[in-house]
C-alpha cells in the first residue's frame, strides 16, 4: 500500500472544517479509555472493561441500526469476579442510546493510534481541496452524509452483527471519492515500500483508484485475513457515495497546475511556475 504524503493542488482558503474534524478526532481519541497510553490499544483488564463500555455506548452496531435491538445488559466499565474468574461487569444501561446518533459519534472513535493517524493523514491531504471546492458548510454536510451512508450501508450488509463499527474511514472514503472525480490528474506525492520507501509523484486517479480496488477486494474477503474486523465494505460505499455527490461539481473545477508524468525521487519536487 502506498503512503500519501502531499498533493500538489493549492487551495484558495484555509480548510477550517478539515482542521476542526482532525482536532475533534484527536481529542476524542485522547479521551478514549486505555487508548492514548498505548500504541495498539488497551492492555489490562480494567482498561479493557472501560474501553468496552465506551465502545458500546458510542460505537454504531449494525443490529441496533437495522433492527433497533438495543441490549438489555451492557458493560459498566467495572471489573468483577465471577464463577470463571475476573471479568467485566454488565448491568442494564444507565443511559438511553440512539442508534442513528451513534453513527455520528462512531465517526470520531478510533481503535488505535495507527487507525487514527492513517485516517487523519488521508483527511488532511485530500480533505482541504474538497472543502475548498464545496465551501465550509457544504463540506461538513457532505462529510456527515458520506459517513452515514457508509455506516448504514455496512449495517444493511451485516444486519445481524453485534460488532461495534467505529472510525472516520467511511466519511473519509467519501472525501477520496470526491477528490478522484474532481482532480483525477492532480499529482500526489507518495512513499512506496520497495526495499526502502521510494518517493514518487503519481496521478490521483492511480493512487486513489488503487486504494479503492484494494478496499473492494478486501471487502469480498479475498487477500486479507482480517476482513471481519475491518469494515472494508463501508469504505467502498463511502467512496462511491462521495464520488456520485461530487460529480455535478466536476464541470466547474479548474485543473491543478501540475506537469504531467510520473516523477521519481528528487525529480518529484515541484518547480516554481512564474
Amino acid at each position: 500500500m502506498v503512503i500519501p504524503v502531499h498533493d500538489v493542488n493549492p487551495v484558495r482558503r484555509t480548510p477550517w472544517v478539515t482542521y476542526a474534524l482532525i482536532l475533534a478526532n484527536v481529542l476524542v481519541f485522547l479521551s478514549t479509555p486505555g487508548m492514548p497510553g498505548s500504541v495498539t490499544g488497551a492492555e489490562n483488564l480494567a482498561q479493557l472493561c472501560h474501553l468496552e463500555a465506551f465502545m458500546n455506548r458510542f460505537a454504531a452496531v449494525p443490529r441496533e441500526l437495522v433492527h433497533g435491538q438495543l441490549p438489555h445488559l451492557v458493560p459498566t466499565g467495572k471489573v468483577g469476579i465471577g464463577p470463571h474468574g475476573p471479568g467485566c461487569v454488565v448491568a442494564p444501561p444507565a443511559y438511553r442510546k440512539s442508534p442513528p446518533l451513534s453513527v455520528f459519534t462512531a465517526m470520531f472513535v478510533h481503535g488505535s493510534w495507527l487507525h487514527l493517524l492513517g485516517n487523519m493523514l488521508f483527511l488532511l491531504i485530500f480533505g482541504n481541496n474538497v472543502e475548498d471546492r464545496m465551501g465550509h458548510i457544504r463540506f461538513f454536510l457532505f462529510y456527515v452524509v458520506c459517513g452515514y451512508a457508509a455506516g448504514y450501508g455496512f449495517a444493511l450488509l451485516n444486519a445481524g452483527s453485534a460488532d461495534p463499527l467505529i472510525g472516520a474511514s467511511g466519511a473519509i472514503a467519501g472525501v477520496l471519492g470526491a477528490y478522484i472525480v474532481l482532480w483525477p490528474r492532480a499529482r500526489v506525492w507518495v512513499l512506496v515500500p520497495f526495499l526502502i520507501f521510494l518517493p514518487l509523484r503519481l496521478p490521483a486517479w492511480l493512487v486513489l483508484g488503487f486504494w479503492f480496488v484494494l478496499q473492494a477486494v478486501y471487502s469480498s474477503g479475498q487477500a486479507v485475513s482480517d476482513a471481519g474486523t475491518v469494515a472494508y465494505a463501508a469504505h467502498v460505499i463511502g467512496f462511491l457515495v462521495g464520488l456520485l455527490i461530487a460529480l455535478p461539481l466536476r464541470a466547474g473545477t479548474p485543473p491543478p497546475p501540475q506537469p504531467p508524468g510520473i516523477l521519481f525521487g528528487g525529480r518529484a519536487r515541484p518547480r516554481q511556475v512564474w
